[in-house]
């Protein structure tokens, strides 16, 4: 079977799947297809700064597509990071959390479709971020 007949297939196959039971497919697509490049997102963020001793991003739970994170530096609970996918689309944004000194300057989410994403996307985005970080 080549490639545009299995995607023939499966787009015939998520259809009935979807008449089916709408919210059942909806999970099963999201476990399928979305599932995975989240995960692929978290692992990207906290390998970003492996290299790094003084800063730390840990993973705080979070939804389905969203994960929440907080970015320590030297020990210090910084600021909160969010990190959602939506639609094939990657959003990335530094807000306040409590006991913090530090402050996010407002400002709108970093958006990027998914195919964009990469680690020097992450990077890239973390980066300009931790830029609205003041005292």
């Amino acid at each position: 079977m080549n490639d545009l007949t299995h995607d023939s297939f499966r787009a015939a196959c998520d259809q009935l799947s979807n008449k089916v039971d709408a919210e059942n497919f909806e999970r099963f697509r999201w476990t399928r297809d979305e599932a995975p490049k989240l995960a692929k997102l978290v692992q990207m963020i906290k390998d970003s700064v492996e290299d790094r001793t003084d800063i730390e991003i840990n993973e705080e739970g979070g939804e389905q597509n969203i994960k929440r994170f907080v970015i320590k530096v030297h020990g210090k609970r910084i600021v909160g990071l969010n990190a959602a996918l939506d639609q094939g689309q990657v959003a990335m944004i530094v807000g306040n959390i409590e006991r913090s000194e530090f402050k996010a300057t407002p400002g709108d989410p970093i958006i990027a479709d998914w195919t964009d994403v990469d680690e020097h996307w992450v990077t890239d985005t973390i980066g300009q971020l931790m830029q609205r970080i003041t005292r």
